[in-house]
């Protein structure tokens, strides 16, 4: 087997002093597929330079769009006619490739795109995104690993109810309908910061979008967008991912370039956990002086704790003095993370979709994997809680969310080394 890249962290270690965050990988993703609906050169901004954004880069070239990544900047040209497919190896590889179907289907009147991938932290079916555009007049099929869908005669105005604020449905159908003849009304929509993020921007080329932040989005269709110029907001899961560092190893961390409103319940839930917490209106600063307290958590839609942070959540109430109940309501397969916590010398037992976790003064250290892009940092950040070295593996997942995570460690004071280490016959790589 060939070597693969670990993470080492040594334990023992708080978090001290100031990291900066870039642009939200789930935000800048989406707003790179929502170019493709405007004829011209869009530039997107503040972008994260990670694995994801080079593979959305990659599957918009292959569409038939120019992509250029400058710095943080990405520079789409696109033309006036696109390839209605997109490449089954990089959809596989990038599920948040899946938002392209909407705005193809909008320009192309067609589009044929392969059934997404991603981590392994359970089912995301495609349910809402298919019955949402067959009410808007698409025929949709399936054939060999790709859903087909067409709408020669164009898209049109309907009124469409999501049986859950989906993140993925809600920017798919909005994306569709910014150009689709008539209204429509999507209710139970998603909340999130990066939804805001993509209606600001489609606003800014031309559409005409109201209830941005609510339930319910109105979107009154129009013949055509215009290219335009678009800064991605901060990414709060990294935020995030800081700000509970902070916490679990008694530290003092400030965080620049995220407006703290995004990380409302989080923050909050650090401070429940006897953390201090200042902000102002792009960052905000935790400090821990003692062991954290044990909190209850479960994951919500926006503007409920967010699903991304749960392995910090359960990294903290690892630490925590107490028991701490953590439940998924979102992801079936969150809780892969706990089992390698476990070889750290968590206390975790899972029952369904809650987790008890018993708090420990201190972790042990060890080898573990990485299942995901945010288990991954988790099992990093828990590393240093722990009495030794420990190596993550699979840390090509962090790659996919977290622009220079070794070097914003070694600014917060962690001993830390990226290095090879030859593959794992447990892990398989």
């Amino acid at each position: 087997m060939a070597d693969v890249d670990v993470i080492r962290v040594k334990g023992g270690v708080r978090l001290a002093g100031e990291v900066g965050v870039v642009g939200a990988k789930n935000s800048a993703l989406k707003l790179m597929a929502a170019a493709l609906l405007a004829e011209g050169e869009s530039v997107i901004t503040n972008v994260p330079r990670i694995t994801d954004i080079a593979l959305m880069g990659e599957v918009l070239r292959r569409l038939g769009a120019e992509v250029a990544f400058e710095g943080d900047e990405v520079r789409i040209n696109v033309p006036a006619v696109l390839h209605p497919e997109a490449d089954y190896e990089l959809v596989r590889r990038l599920r948040a490739s899946i938002c392209v179907l909407g705005p193809l289907l909008a320009r192309c009147g067609r589009v044929r795109v392969a059934h997404p991938g991603g981590d392994a932290i359970g089912s995301r079916g495609l349910d809402m995104h298919v019955s949402g555009l067959a009410k808007m007049g698409a025929d949709i099929s399936g054939e060999h690993g790709f859903v087909v869908a067409e709408a020669p005669s164009g898209l049109h105005g309907a009124k469409i109810s999501l049986d859950f604020p989906s993140v993925g449905a809600t920017e798919n159908l909005l994306m569709a309908a910014v150009l689709a003849r008539g209204t429509t009304v999507i209710d139970n929509v998603a909340r999130e910061p990066e939804i805001v993020d993509i209606c600001q921007m489609l606003i800014a080329m031309g559409a005409r979008i109201t209830g941005a932040g609510t339930s319910e989005l109105t979107v009154r269709g129009v013949d055509q967008l215009q290219p335009v110029r678009h800064a991605s907001i901060g990414d709060r899961i990294v935020a995030g991912t800081w700000a509970f560092g902070a916490a679990m190893t008694r530290g003092d961390v400030t965080v620049r370039g995220v407006d703290p409103r995004c990380l409302e319940i989080a923050l909050d839930k650090i401070q429940q956990g006897g953390g201090s917490v200042d902000y102002g209106p792009d960052w905000f600063r935790v400090r821990q002086a003692d062991r954290p307290n044990a909190v209850d958590v479960r994951t919500l839609p926006f503007p409920g704790f967010a699903t991304d942070l749960l392995p910090m959540a359960i990294g903290m109430a690892a630490v925590a003095d107490g028991v701490s109940l953590i439940t998924e309501n979102i992801f079936d397969g969150r809780f892969m993370f706990a089992e390698e916590l476990k070889r750290l010398g968590a206390d975790i037992r899972i029952e369904g979709h809650h987790a008890m976790v018993r708090g420990r003064a201190n972790l042990s250290s060890a080898e573990v994997s990485a299942s995901d892009i945010r288990a991954g940092a988790g099992l990093v950040i828990a590393g240093l809680c722990g009495d030794g070295v420990t190596t993550v593996r699979a840390v090509h997942h962090i790659d996919r969310g977290y622009p220079d995570f070794v070097a914003d460690l070694r600014a917060l004071g962690v001993e830390v080394e990226r290095a090879e280490a030859p593959a794992d016959p447990e892990y398989g790589f």
